[in-house]
């Protein structure tokens, strides 16, 4: 019979089991240590005998935390020969031999990349251990020669042909974006130890690389035309992050008890899910991925976050909207090509293939006449999140000074007060920093944007825009308000195109009280200098 403190003791070991039953590999891209300390591990190995079966050099473009890196590793316990690793998975019905490879493991993602010599110094760090291990006889040659000799001395020393693993091929050349000269320098030098994998075709076994984006035209991988690029390929488009399936075989349990920690139901808990981090495309027509990062946290927390952007987002993303001049507005309206979209090396003139390999943008519609996509954000965290990021860039800085806040605007729609909305977003201009503010018109449709979409997270708003005009409408459980901008004009001449156009028209037999309202901003003044509000009478 329990007494008190017995049923305390079973009380604390049947949380234990609970907690115990779902380990959460968060951080961990080691593939052996999450098979041994028995974490949560969701299966992709009949994709990677897949592709080691059909092929030998392979190129993979995804998102950060995508899971490219355990990916990765996972490769490399399979080229070890490391089958226990591999038992209950699908890999273990698949592979009959389990053969041992000499494997080259280059991961460029562990140093800041400032000046020439850190590249070198990294190469040279890598160059160094396998050197030690094969033989070191070349070492006084260029980094080049010496990965040829390293896998030349491998393959002799072995017997057997040489798997080499590149993770983050690209993080030298991110890093340098907006300095043209370091860029350069490091293409060159990456083409130059890259290109040696052509050169040694007999010699190599498989070649796996894998990047956030792809500068592919362009210097880095213009020698490597025999690289099989899987970043488009509808067959791998699961290979990395979690799928429908895959969430509700793999965790199902788990998301009840997420949706019991924030008293909902498990479809609700589901739904919120794909809402939040599911919505990646990487082919037309294929089934959403979810961001693994942002699940796996969530689950292990039962707590919704917004993970995945929390951790960082790369400041050369702004930098190339602002350099190119982009519109904010076309990021979800512009049609670009297959060929476009595979290659950052013209994000120069547009920065939307570097905004959709870096996973701020994804696919959602195909015209298949003209093999064109439209980009849009892939769920809400990454929407709310970039659009909060871009804030400080893309406004006047009178945040800590000027009484213009979101929350502030918020409740001024909610309530109704109409007048200090306007009087806000006026003084908002009055008191902006417009030194690096370039073309005026662009600078007033990009700071709309990021205000109404950040609006929208809160109350319903919609944006119709054309050049020099953005109309917007704002819904909410009391209120509507239609607001038609202009540039150089009137508010005047606002209001009258909402009457002349009928955009009140949609709402006569609504019982909410309506606001029109006209506003103009002077691009001589860089201010709204005029504004006007008229309500309708039921």
């Amino acid at each position: 019979m329990w007494n008190e403190k017995g049923e305390q003791i079973r009380a604390i070991r049947e949380n234990h089991k609970k907690w115990k039953k779902m380990k959460y590999p968060i951080g961990i891209q080691n593939f052996e240590k999450i098979r041994r300390d028995g974490y949560v591990y969701v299966d992709k190995t009949a994709l990677m005998y897949k592709m080691v079966s059909e092929g030998n050099y392979y190129f993979l473009s995804r998102p950060r935390r995508f899971g490219k890196s355990l990916f990765l590793s996972t490769l490399e316990s399979y080229f070890s020969g490391k089958k226990d690793l591999f038992e209950g998975l699908a890999v273990s019905q698949l592979e009959q031999e389990w053969k041992q490879y000499p494997i080259l493991h280059l991961d460029l993602n562990s140093r800041e990349y400032k000046d020439e010599n850190s590249l070198e110094a990294e190469l040279n760090r890598h160059l160094e251990a396998w050197e030690k291990q094969y033989g070191d006889e070349y070492k006084e040659r260029a980094i080049e020669e010496r990965f040829l000799h390293v896998i030349n001395h491998a393959y002799e020393k072995t017997g057997k042909q040489v798997v080499i693993l590149v993770d983050e091929y690209d993080k030298p050349l991110l890093q340098a974006i907006g300095n043209e000269p370091l860029l350069s320098a490091y293409r060159s030098k990456l083409k130059a130890f890259y290109s040696v994998l052509k050169t040694l075709d007999a010699k190599i076994r498989f070649a796996f690389l894998t990047g956030v984006t792809k500068f592919g035209k362009v210097s880095v991988f213009s020698d490597l035309n025999n690289l099989i690029d899987l970043s488009f390929d509808r067959r791998y488009t699961s290979i990395c992050g979690i799928t429908e399936e895959e969430l509700h075989r793999c965790f199902d349990g788990s998301v009840q008890e997420l949706a019991d920690a924030n008293g909902m139901t498990k479809e609700d808990c589901y739904e919120k899910l794909a809402q939040d981090y599911d919505g990646y495309h990487f082919d037309h027509n294929t089934p959403g991925v979810y961001n693994p990062f942002s699940v796996l946290n969530t689950l292990a927390s039962g707590q919704f976050r917004d993970y995945w952007f929390e951790t960082g987002t790369p400041s050369f993303l702004v930098y190339q909207l602002k350099k190119t001049g982009y519109s904010l507005d076309a990021m979800t309206e512009e049609e670009l090509s297959t060929d476009t979209l595979n290659s950052i090396d013209i994000m120069d003139e547009n920065p939307l293939p570097l905004l959709y390999q870096s996973g701020y943008l994804t696919l959602k519609d195909y015209d298949s006449r003209f093999d064109q996509y439209t980009l849009g954000f892939p769920n809400r965290e990454v929407e709310q999140g970039f659009v909060k990021y871009l804030y400080p860039f893309y406004t006047p800085k009178v945040l800590d000074k000027g009484a213009f806040s979101i929350a502030r605007f918020v409740r001024d729609v909610e309530t109704g007060d109409v007048e200090d909305f306007m009087r806000r977003l006026e003084g908002f201009f009055a008191n902006g920093d417009y030194q690096v503010m370039g073309d005026l018109e662009l600078y007033f449709q990009n700071t709309l944007y990021v205000i109404f979409q950040l609006l929208g997270f809160y109350v319903e708003v919609e944006r119709h825009t054309t050049r020099g005009r953005m109309d917007i409408l704002i819904q909410t459980s009391q209120y509507i308000y239609i607001l038609e901008l202009k540039l150089d004009q009137s508010a005047e001449v606002a209001l009258r195109q909402i009457e002349d156009k009928g955009y009140a028209q949609p709402f006569e037999g609504d019982s909410r009280k309506l606001f029109k309202i006209g506003i103009n901003f002077s691009t001589k003044t860089k201010l709204i200098d005029d504004w006007k509000i008229a309500e309708n009478h039921k």
